[in-house]
């Protein structure tokens, strides 16, 4: 494609209606006005903000940074290696659901689900481990639970044409069903210390939970903005049908979000078994709506396509520093809530406002 590129005024030839000098259309010479000095000044340079820089996630890193710093001068134990320890391994899980729920929301979708998915993987990982199974067999059939559940999902939403709050609700009820009866609401336990390891060591110094999320993020950030897949991910959240006449197959984008939130649940609920050393039937209740919730203040938009794994990490993380940073304080567990609930209000005014704003300047 040419570049466009600044020419100076030219004269104009144009056609008129009278005759100039003989029988016919004459030729006339107009020439064009010439812009004044003012109008021929270079446009002012734009000041570069943090929005510019870590784009939607800029409100959700600031909220953060403000957070850590308030803590810290407020509590002398936040920074606390134990602490920071103990804070990394309750957002890593956290984190990484909310990672899978963020693909389905870039779709203009909702899991709804993934709570009681996570419940279910757990619980039946540890059943098969007090079984006898071996640990890389049980892990591997604990997350794909999860992902089978999660192509239902998908397939409901595709082929059956439901809406996905439907779909996702009524496997919500499905699956935390399953796993009740499976387990008689009793708790699994037993299972063996090498698995319990898997969540509750570390590498380095670091949790493994916390290298682990980080490595969903990172994979997750990566698909998003280098691959195909990504893209198209993008594309049918915007708008499906105009995804589907330039090419992207949106059945499979769509059935595929849905199996990799199922996916990361069940890795989600097999790591929180792993941590507390138990299958708990009643593991992730209220998983589903904390995940939404960080989507959301990490600037991701209920209406599709706009978001970053980033930012879904990050509000996850915001979410984990203020429940922490409650506890350390004693401050009331439902003054918390409150403040998340503010938090979610905040951020979707201001994404409506900067979409007002966009539309009306351009």
């Amino acid at each position: 494609m040419p570049k466009l590129i600044w020419r100076e005024p030219i004269e104009t030839t144009t056609i008129t209606s009278k005759p100039a000098g003989g029988e016919g259309p004459g030729l006339e010479t107009v020439p064009r006005a010439r812009l004044s000095p003012e109008q021929q000044a270079e446009p002012r340079r734009r000041v570069i903000t943090l929005g510019d820089i870590a784009g939607r996630e800029s409100g959700g890193l600031v909220v953060l940074l403000v957070a850590i710093g308030a803590l810290t001068l407020a509590s002398d134990e936040f920074l606390t290696g134990n602490n920071l320890s103990n804070l990394a391994r309750q957002v890593a899980i956290f984190g990484i659901i909310a990672v899978g729920q963020l693909l389905v929301i870039l779709t203009a979708g909702i899991d709804l689900s993934v709570g009681s998915i996570l419940g279910l993987s757990g619980a039946s990982t540890a059943q098969f481990l007090v079984a006898g199974m071996p640990i890389v067999p049980a892990i591997l059939l604990g997350v794909g639970i999860g992902t089978a559940l999660g192509i239902v999902n998908g397939l409901l939403v595709t082929r059956a044409l439901l809406p996905p709050f439907i779909a996702t609700l009524g496997m919500l009820g499905i699956a935390r069903g399953i796993v009740l009866v499976s387990t008689d609401a009793q708790t699994i336990q037993g299972v063996p210390e090498a698995f319990q390891v898997i969540a509750n060591g570390t590498i380095l110094g670091i949790p493994n939970l916390l290298i682990v999320a980080a490595a969903v993020t990172a994979v997750m950030w990566f698909v998003l903005t280098r691959t195909v897949f990504g893209r198209y991910i993008y594309a049918v959240g915007s708008n499906p049908e105009s995804a589907r006449l330039a090419g992207v197959p949106v059945r499979m984008v769509t059935i595929s979000v849905y199996m990799i939130s199922g996916l990361l649940a069940g890795l989600g609920g097999v790591l929180l078994a792993s941590r507390l050393g138990a299958g708990i039937p009643t593991a992730g209740t209220g998983f589903e709506l904390s995940a939404i919730a960080a989507c959301v203040i990490g600037g991701a938009s209920l209406f599709g396509a706009k978001g970053s794994a980033i930012g879904a990490a990050t509000g996850a993380l915001i979410m984990g520093v203020l429940n922490n940073g409650g506890n350390l304080l004693a401050i009331n567990a439902f003054y918390l809530q409150i403040a998340i609930g503010v938090l979610i209000l905040v951020a979707v005014g201001f994404d409506q406002l900067n979409t007002r704003r966009s539309a009306s300047g351009g």
